[in-house]
């Protein structure tokens, strides 16, 4: 009996030791773990798209009122149309509304017609008021003769769409041969709200 005792704690006090040495090389393992460590920080900005109009955006020429208007008279008005903000755009759209509507914005035949045409100088004014008129050798239509209501007009081609550039355009309003007497003393007002809308975004 003395013997198998023996025998028994021998075993016991040998499977203690050998989970005592493995637990020291684990131990052993910690102290041997090399690290190196690196860090970088970018700037990151995003762009501006904005237009203006007039010089600068400091005066809209297009709030200047019209009257007297008779059958067949056309009025222009230039505007500077600029990109000053430093993203290229992808488009230009107008969208013109009557805040103060009549006859002479719904009728879409007989009611006031509109056409923007672009000039790569300005636009020379010939004439005096009150029969003032605008020319230019090479004129370009960017939307043509149309209902001056309308929304999301494109605007093309435009030099705006390169930041930094701007169009001397001339807004031609006409009132149509065609209106009777119906569109004696009407008045409305229109308001036009240009659009630029971003270039197309670019992995860099």
């Amino acid at each position: 009996m003395r013997i198998g005792l023996t025998t028994t704690g021998g075993k016991i006090l040998a499977s203690t030791v050998l989970v005592g040495a493995a637990a020291s090389v684990a131990g052993l393992g910690t102290f041997g773990t090399f690290t190196s460590t690196t860090a970088a920080s970018a700037a990151v900005a995003s762009g501006t798209v904005r237009l203006a109009l007039g010089a600068g955006g400091a005066t809209n020429p297009l709030a200047v009122p019209v009257t007297g208007l008779v059958p067949g008279d056309t009025i222009s008005q230039p505007v500077l149309l600029a990109n000053t903000g430093d993203q290229d755009l992808a488009s230009v759209t107008l969208t013109t509304a009557a805040t103060r509507s009549s006859k002479l914005d719904t009728d879409p035949v007989a009611g006031i017609q509109m056409q923007i045409q672009s000039c790569p100088v300005a636009w020379t004014q010939v004439g005096s008021a009150p029969r003032v008129g605008y020319t230019c050798a090479s004129p370009t239509t960017v939307l043509a003769p149309r209902a001056a209501i309308g929304t999301d007009m494109a605007l093309s081609p435009l030099a705006a769409l390169a930041a930094g550039r701007s169009d001397n355009l001339l807004v031609r309003v006409t009132l149509p041969e065609s209106a009777g007497n119906d569109a004696q003393g009407q008045s409305s007002v229109v308001g036009y709200v240009f659009t630029g809308t971003q270039r197309a975004a670019a992995s860099r």
